[in-house]
């Protein structure tokens, strides 16, 4: 029921304007979406205190005009492009800057980075594959809105996005699934031969896809669970028509994977915003795939995992829509379990998705 504005007139002067262009801004967004008047308040306190609190986190802009793009998208298919210069490096620990606008019951669960002439490759909770060119996308500012991915993508009724990746045109694209089966393709799978919506693997066999990675087929791959667990084996032992990569527990599921190298580090982020790195140094190398995971992070819940390379910058987004950018340099490398550093600050918010933009 509605409430008496109290008197407010004994406030300081700038608390009492502090209260009146919330009140304004509340009112334009309830005229905007009046079917969600409870989430346009929560983001616009979201905003105030972002804008109040992290004046001194902008380091300047993080790069010169760039055809890379930084694509947003939720589950439900809404999708954005944004030019990826237009996001500033903060340092790390701050609350970012909001980006896509999604409802309450479709946050946003993908953050890739692409060339604007690359093509993104989407798979399907059933196990679908469709192209998507970069370019067809309509390039949008920061907080800008997004569109239907159905424009160019026809999910049917009970379908949803389960992976986006960028065709990087050379290598293996290999996928995990939530119970942890590997499957890999060679490149050229996804060239122009590919048919729209062809089924690319049977979800049946190890449920709907969950995370995947690049490789030159060289290197091991590092899977990682939502409860912190991992695994790590050369992708060679990977079979042809696939397997079980990870043994994992009821109550969890993969949420990351990636190739790396003995000398490299994994960047590794938990839905309350605390992150680190983990050396492979100090992460043993399992003689197969299938086994059990071991303690990587200590974390209530993973969000993912990518490769860290030094100069490397991290873009994380949460279910409110912020996006943080920062230097994966100012997040201490670790060999052994840790808990994680603040990456993040969050307000009645959690992270969803992690992605690494090289330099």
């Amino acid at each position: 029921m509605p409430v008496d504005r109290p008197d407010l007139s004994g406030l300081p002067l700038e608390v009492l304007s502090y209260i009146q262009s919330l009140e304004t801004e509340i009112a334009s967004l309830r005229a905007a979406s009046p079917e969600r008047p409870l989430r346009a308040a929560a983001v616009t306190r979201e905003r105030s205190e972002a804008s109040l609190e992290n004046d001194d986190e902008l380091v300047g802009p993080s790069e010169a005009p760039t055809t890379f793009n930084t694509i947003t998208a939720t589950a439900g298919g809404i999708i954005k492009r944004t030019p990826r210069h237009l996001y500033d490096r903060q340092r790390r620990g701050g609350m970012g800057v909001f980006d896509l606008d999604a409802p309450d019951s479709d946050p946003p669960a993908f953050l890739t980075v692409a060339e604007i002439s690359q093509t993104l490759i989407v798979m399907t909770t059933l196990g679908r594959v469709f192209p998507l060119p970069v370019g067809q996308l309509i390039e949008s500012p920061v907080r800008g809105r997004g569109e239907s991915i159905r424009k160019w993508v026809p999910l049917n009724a009970e379908e949803r996005i389960a992976l986006l990746t960028p065709d990087m045109g050379a290598g293996y694209l290999t996928m995990v699934t939530r119970r942890g089966q590997v499957r890999r393709w060679r490149y050229n799978v996804f060239g122009r031969a590919l048919q729209p919506g062809t089924i690319l693997y049977e979800v049946r066999d190890g449920g709907a896809p969950a995370a995947a990675c690049w490789s030159a087929a060289d290197a091991d791959l590092f899977i990682v669970t939502a409860k912190g667990l991992a695994i790590r084996f050369a992708e060679t032992q990977v079979a042809v028509r696939g397997g079980l990569g990870i043994r994992i527990d009821p109550g969890d599921e993969v949420v990351g994977v990636t190739s790396i190298r003995s000398d490299e580090g994994v960047f590794m982020l938990a839905a309350d915003g605390k992150g680190t790195v983990r050396e492979m140094s100090g992460f043993t190398l399992n003689k197969a795939p299938g086994s059990g995971g071991k303690q990587a992070m200590k974390a209530d819940r993973l969000v993912g995992a990518v490769l860290a390379r030094s100069g490397d910058d991290i873009l994380a987004i949460s279910g409110l829509g912020k996006i943080i950018r920062f230097a994966v340099d100012e997040t201490p490398a670790k060999e052994g379990v840790v808990q994680g550093v603040g990456c993040m600050t969050l307000r009645r918010d959690e992270c969803t998705a992690v992605t690494a933009a090289g330099m």
